[in-house]
């Protein structure tokens, strides 16, 4: 699952919002599908831009971030890149393309449920839901880091408590 920061979870409000609101949407298309749409809002591309970058690689998103070679410096890994500077993987590219993350699915209001992936309101639902999940983790991450800080600091017997008590975050 995606590292949990800020500007991806931002992003994928944004995206949301933007789809909900009539964005351009198109499945079939680069610059207008779902990674399209989550691009158009991390890098201020449009649509045409992305589609013309994203053409010089071969395939679907999914084959994109799994061909990505971060020193190629070529355009299609470019755009992929800016997707992994956020935190994603190539699994979690995939993941918002085809709507298909069960951790995602199963945190959808009212419970777990299969979603289209080329139906903006199930995009527009998805992202809401991953955006509400990776922020759930980032505040967990961040209780756990002032929770260790806190241990590091109250030594027993000369022995920082944070060494003898692992904490877990999953």
């Amino acid at each position: 699952m995606a590292q949990a920061q800020s500007t991806l979870i931002e992003a994928l409000r944004e995206t949301a919002r933007r789809l909900d609101e009539g964005a351009d949407y198109a499945w079939g298309n680069h610059g207008s599908c779902n990674c399209g749409n989550l691009l158009q809002v991390l890098t201020s591309m449009t649509k045409t831009e992305i589609l013309r970058l994203a053409h010089t690689g071969i395939g679907e998103w999914t084959e994109l971030a799994e061909e990505y070679c971060p020193v190629s410096n070529l355009p299609a890994d470019r755009l992929v890149g800016e997707l992994m500077k956020q935190g994603l993987t190539p699994t979690d590219v995939h993941h918002i393309e085809y709507l298909d993350d069960r951790q995602v699915l199963d945190r959808l209001p009212g419970g777990f449920r299969w979603l289209q992936r080329n139906h903006r309101e199930d995009v527009v639902l998805y992202m809401h839901t991953m955006a509400d999940m990776l922020h759930e983790r980032m505040e967990m991450e961040n209780a756990c880091s002032t929770a260790r800080s806190i241990l590091d600091q109250m030594p027993v017997n000369g022995v920082s408590v944070a060494d003898e008590v692992p904490v877990m975050i999953s």
